[in-house]
């Protein structure tokens, strides 16, 4: 990634593709009061340096997937290589280097009991440099990534007029097709892919990839999401919490951290550590306020393990999981 500066209506332009990564560059720059070319030519310019891209994220709960949390210990000379390994699969997103580099955490989504098996109780425990495994199943997120806050800079008149429309409450899960799964599969590399692309790849006609991508988004099975490292946005020191909290109160303690802005990621997880969060922080200073002042607030918090990220090997997921 090249270093790049961000000025404000860079800034103004990723909280857009924050809230829309889909959004038409035309609504963008109404909001910014820029010209189209100048917010194209800005996009351009931080997804060809590698500043950012917007990708397509397969929620695999409406598909019927489940999702995971992991911890893995392992020995000093594994944690990288296992990293990488683990952030090649299909299945993973948010793969992390902790603490003095002998620890990974990542979450997975898995399709099917056997997929979740094969990875939980074979592949992982059969590498012997793995020292311990921890699992976690995901049951509730209040918090996810594209809603972070450390991204805002538009005002609440400005997110109003770029919101997409929202998102049903889950059904019966979504059946994926063939054209479903080609399209998605480009969508995981470049989430702006435009309508005649994704037609071609999936064989089939603009107009009906375009129907076919509105019920996807409308029913939350693929949402929009800006890849970006918290670093370039100001917040180069990352963490991840694992929380044990007292069951009557685990629902208001992840209710509370939805609300903190240090906070992209949080859920309710099973486990002797119930509650999981990702936090960004402008340094180690801010971090230790925010854990002796924010999290020692909330009072059903019994203990808190903290491990600083020293590496990410990869954010949002690059590609749909496979169903055999």
């Amino acid at each position: 990634m090249d270093s790049v500066a961000l000025d404000v209506v860079d800034r103004g332009l990723v909280h857009a593709l924050q809230i829309d990564g889909r959004v038409p560059f035309r609504a963008v720059a109404d909001v910014l009061g820029v010209s189209e070319n100048t917010v194209a030519r800005r996009y351009r310019r931080l997804r060809s340096s590698g500043v950012l891209r917007v990708v397509g994220v397969v929620n695999g709960v409406r598909l019927g997937h489940t999702s995971w949390t992991l911890r893995l210990q392992c020995t000093p000379d594994a944690a990288g290589p296992l990293a990488a390994a683990l952030a090649a699969r299909p299945d993973t997103s948010y793969v992390h280097l902790l603490s003095g580099g002998t620890e990974i955490s990542c979450n997975v989504q898995t399709p099917t009991d056997a997929d979740r098996d094969a990875l939980l109780l074979h592949k992982l425990p059969r590498t012997g440099r793995i020292t311990a495994v921890s699992a976690h199943l995901v049951m509730r997120a209040t918090v996810l990534p594209d809603g972070w806050a450390g991204a805002a800079r538009l005002s609440s008149e400005q997110v109003r007029r770029l919101r997409p429309s929202p998102v049903s409450p889950p059904g019966e899960p979504v059946v994926l097709d063939a054209q479903d799964r080609a399209v998605l599969e480009v969508l995981a590399r470049d989430g702006r892919t435009s309508y005649t692309e994704l037609a071609a790849a999936a064989g089939g006609a603009d107009s009906t990839v375009r129907r076919r991508l509105d019920v996807l988004r409308s029913t939350g099975v693929i949402t929009y999401t800006v890849d970006i490292s918290p670093a370039v946005l100001g917040f180069p020191t990352e963490a991840r919490l694992w929380m044990s909290v007292e069951p009557a109160g685990l629902a208001d303690a992840a209710r509370a951290l939805a609300g903190h802005p240090e906070v992209s990621f949080a859920a309710m997880t099973t486990g002797p550590s119930n509650l999981v969060a990702a936090v960004n922080c402008r340094d180690a200073d801010d971090l230790c306020r925010y854990l002796t002042e924010r999290v020692a607030a909330l009072d059903a918090v019994r203990s808190v393990e903290t491990a600083p990220v020293i590496r990410t090997l990869k954010r949002a997921a690059g590609h749909l999981p496979v169903v055999r």
